[in-house]
């Protein structure tokens, strides 16, 4: 094998762990965000206001994460082609 295929091998490897790392700190932070909704929705007062903000945040968390898998799936595409 080549010098640069097996440099882009490894920034790819490097660009997939990374991936992976970002899905689950974004699961992470989606579960946190929906426990603090169901806590919301249990406590009064500004517990709509509340819940409306973490709604928002975990439609950002899901769409990062779409994101997220879209670029994984696109850099194991690449990586099929190495094959």
């Amino acid at each position: 094998m080549h010098e640069p295929e097996v440099d882009a091998l490894a920034d790819l490897e490097e660009r997939i762990l990374r991936a992976v790392e970002l899905v689950a700190t974004l699961r992470s932070e989606r579960d946190a965000a929906l426990a603090q909704l169901e806590e919301a929705k249990r406590s009064s007062g500004t517990a709509s206001e509340e819940a409306t903000k973490l709604r928002a945040e975990i439609d950002s968390l899901q769409s990062d994460r779409k994101q997220v898998r879209t670029r994984i799936e696109k850099l194991l595409g690449q990586l099929d082609q190495l094959s």
